[in-house]
């Protein structure tokens, strides 16, 4: 489940990307694009931390840490916050795109790629659905590795 949700984010950090390549963007826009692309999907495969050995006990090759156990407390707070925001962000997203709207109330412009209709839109929609489960995955996943972790059951291989 961990690698789900890599996988959940990868169409829409996809999407975004023929954006940034086109003549027509400032460089600034074209590097906040790529940037934002990469950023999630390093955030969304920290998931995968909840389930690997990394998410245990620090690599030894890490600086400070490296051999320490993983504070339980903090990765399970972190996690926890970062899954609430998500689900309540991208929830919030939901009803705005299916209201026509933005977040803030505002009439979604006709050119906005869920508004245009045809192809377009049913791309658009099919690349960004799957973020509404990067949040209650990693609430499933942040659920498990605090029972695991507290119970002090050793991470299986293959899980």
């Amino acid at each position: 489940m961990a690698y789900a949700v890599p996988l959940a984010v990868l169409p829409s950090s996809i999407w975004r990307l023929p954006a940034a390549l086109d003549d027509g963007t400032a460089p600034g826009e074209r590097a906040y694009i790529i940037l934002l692309s990469i950023l999630s999907e390093a955030l969304a495969f920290t998931a995968i931390g909840l389930i690997a050995p990394w998410g245990e006990v620090f690599p030894r090759r890490t600086p400070l840490l490296g051999g320490r156990r993983v504070p339980l407390r903090a990765t399970v707070i972190a996690s926890a916050t970062a899954a609430t925001l998500l689900t309540l962000g991208t929830t919030l997203t939901l009803v705005t795109q299916i209201l026509g709207t933005t977040i803030r109330g505002d009439a979604l412009p006709a050119d906005f790629p869920g508004e245009a209709g045809g192809w377009q839109s049913a791309w658009f929609y099919a690349c960004y659905a799957p973020l509404i489960l990067w949040g209650p995955l990693l609430a499933v996943l942040t659920h498990a590795y605090w029972k695991r972790r507290r119970a002090g059951t050793p991470r299986s291989p293959g899980t």
